[in-house]
């Protein structure tokens, strides 16, 4: 019950919020963006377009979840909300998850909001996104919602207020989004050979950027780009149960950031 009634109560202050606005017009201009490098090349396997589509996606989806949600939880605590709430006989677990849900909801909703438009715009225009193409961009989008939202609560749970949680927000994703690639194999460079394998593998797992990139590519038969070694380490994904395992990593995800979230914001 207390779950339901704090989900419902973020997705109407949500709503109301300018920045989510903000966000759904940035978020559209992007959508529209996307459609004017899909009409020079089908998304159809994974292509240099494909290819920088995504990465476009992983550029702005996850700092927009961050800030949006992190900006949220720290709000509760500015405002005095929170010491309001405490009041009531809830768990500081079904608050957190409460606004993990609501905020879930708006931001699939700004995302849905963005494709939609953008697909409106293709038929006008006769260039429009397949079915296929879009639920692929979809899916793909949710799965950055879902797992940088369970950053974005450890953010928020940390920080006393907004500029911390706009500090912390950008360094986040400037770590796991432009510089992990490099600082992965500087560090790599210093272990012996034998474990750079496993290592890299591991390390996957720890950037939930790098792991929804890699599973989409290998799904759209991209999967040879990364090497041979690489490629027969995740040739799991192209399995049957690609599909659950996938949604079982980003499940333990979830559980492990909301749990972290759970601990930071009792101790504060």
């Amino acid at each position: 019950m207390h779950i339901e009634l704090i989900a419902k109560r973020e997705v109407t202050v949500g709503f109301r919020n300018p920045w989510s606005y903000s966000f759904l017009a940035l978020f559209t201009l992007f959508s529209l963006g996307l459609l004017v490098i899909q009409s020079q090349s089908f998304l159809d396997g994974y292509t240099y377009s494909t290819g920088t589509m995504l990465n476009l996606i992983l550029y702005l989806l996850p700092l927009m979840t961050m800030l949006l949600s992190s900006f949220s939880l720290t709000a509760e605590k500015e405002e005095g909300n929170w010491q309001l709430l405490s009041t009531y006989a809830m768990t500081t677990t079904s608050f957190l998850f409460g606004k993990y849900v609501g905020q879930t909801i708006v931001l699939i909703a700004i995302i849905c909001f963005g494709y939609g438009l953008s697909g409106v715009a293709g038929v006008l225009l006769g260039k429009s996104f397949s079915f296929t193409a879009l639920l692929f961009l979809l899916v793909f989008s949710v799965s950055i919602i879902l797992l940088f939202l369970g950053v974005a609560i450890v953010i928020g749970a940390l920080s006393k207020n907004r500029w911390q949680a706009l500090t912390m927000g950008v360094a986040v994703w400037f770590f796991l989004i432009l510089a992990w690639p490099t600082l992965l194999i500087s560090l790599l460079s210093f272990v012996p050979y034998t474990w750079i394998k496993p290592l890299l593998q591991l390390a996957t797992f720890f950037n939930p950027a790098e792991f929804v990139r890699i599973y989409s590519v290998a799904r759209l038969g991209g999967g040879s780009i990364f090497g041979p070694e690489y490629y027969k380490w995740m040739y799991w994904m192209d399995s049957p149960l690609g599909d659950v395992i996938f949604g079982g990593l980003i499940v333990g995800w979830i559980g492990a950031t909301l749990f972290i979230a759970s601990k930071a914001w009792e101790r504060r």
